[in-house]
């Protein structure tokens, strides 16, 4: 069994289509569809249809769209539910505070769960500066209690010290991004204080730039939070929002096919060996704008000649960890002596 990120899932298929090997590709937290999933998935369902009619192909999530995934695997593709075990889960809406920072309001929360409730408190949080002011406010209320960031930026050990309960047996308070929603679970939480906010990077087309943007988080979002309370036993999710509002937010987050820049996907598909990206299965297809868009930004780089294939300079800006403009900065640089 080998655990892999879905950006090395892609560069493996990329280097051997018939995936020699391999008997089956099992894609988890499908749900999140990043690009690279739904990008994988594609590639592997064409390696599936065309070179490897024995390769099995599973898609799976806890809070999954059954029914369009089994469309895009085919007639007959089953869907399969586990209920599991679950834990009774109790859900407290606490509503918003619109004149409150959202650092304010959250540790507000977060010391009334201290208070009433029992275990360790899991907080979600947009990003990094509002986890940072929400850790400085309840560092004044809570001086000798153990206050964890949990993000992208933390180091490996201080990682592993919010996933694991305190070596002294003392409550914990942990404060984190949408990294920790799903797949780990933080042992002895059995709170969760949801901000209902999360942050991802959308792609401006007109622009030509990434940026990041606050949102609502999707119901799909908010019950991955709330479940990560009921892991080991009973729990509670208190929401920093009205129920009569739940029923108003998107089902699912949108997909990065729909908001990311598509020019690392173009390239990927020229290596494959397609133009044209409406020939592949997509649960969601690139929208054409941001493939136009994709294929000038590549040809400006000299990544893809005019027709739109691969060029050597493309395979050597594909080969780097990143995205195509910063290998082409990084490769320019190298030939003029930097």
């Amino acid at each position: 069994i080998l655990v892999v990120t879905e950006a090395i899932f892609v560069n493996r298929i990329l280097a051997d289509q018939e995936l020699e090997g391999v008997s089956a590709v099992l894609f988890d937290e499908a749900h999140e569809r990043h690009l690279d999933s739904d990008l994988g998935l594609a590639l592997a369902l064409e390696s599936q249809a065309v070179l490897r009619e024995d390769l099995r192909l599973l898609v799976m999530s806890a809070t999954i769209d059954g029914a369009r995934f089994a469309r895009l695997l085919g007639e007959g593709a089953p869907v399969i539910e586990s209920e599991g075990r679950a834990h009774p889960l109790r859900i407290d809406w606490l509503g918003s505070r619109p004149e409150l920072r959202i650092d304010e309001a959250m540790a507000g929360a977060v010391l009334a769960a201290w208070r009433e409730e029992e275990g360790d408190i899991l907080a979600f949080l947009p990003g990094v500066g509002e986890i940072e002011r929400t850790r400085e406010r309840l560092v004044q209320r809570l001086p000798a209690v153990p206050i964890l960031p949990l993000h992208g930026q933390v180091d490996p050990a201080a990682q592993r010290a919010a996933i694991r309960r305190d070596g002294e047996g003392r409550r914990r308070i942990v404060l984190a991004t949408s990294i920790a929603e799903t797949s780990v679970t933080l042992d002895g939480v059995s709170v969760v204080v949801d901000s209902g906010l999360s942050r991802r990077a959308e792609f401006d087309v007109a622009a030509g730039v990434t940026h990041l943007v606050t949102r609502r988080a999707s119901q799909a979002s908010a019950a991955q939070r709330a479940g990560r309370a009921a892991r080991q036993g009973p729990g509670v999710a208190y929401r920093l929002w009205e129920e009569a509002s739940h029923a108003g937010r998107e089902a699912f987050d949108p997909p990065e096919m729909l908001t990311a820049d598509l020019s690392p996907l173009v390239l990927a598909l020229a290596q494959w060996g397609v133009s044209e990206p409406a020939s592949l299965a997509w649960l969601d297809p690139p929208p054409a704008p941001a493939i136009a868009a994709a294929r000038q930004r590549l040809r400006a780089n000299e990544a893809l000649d005019e027709r739109g294939n691969i060029t050597e300079h493309g395979r050597n800006i594909a080969a780097l960890p990143m995205e195509p403009w910063q290998a082409a900065m990084l490769l320019h640089g190298a030939q003029h002596g930097a």
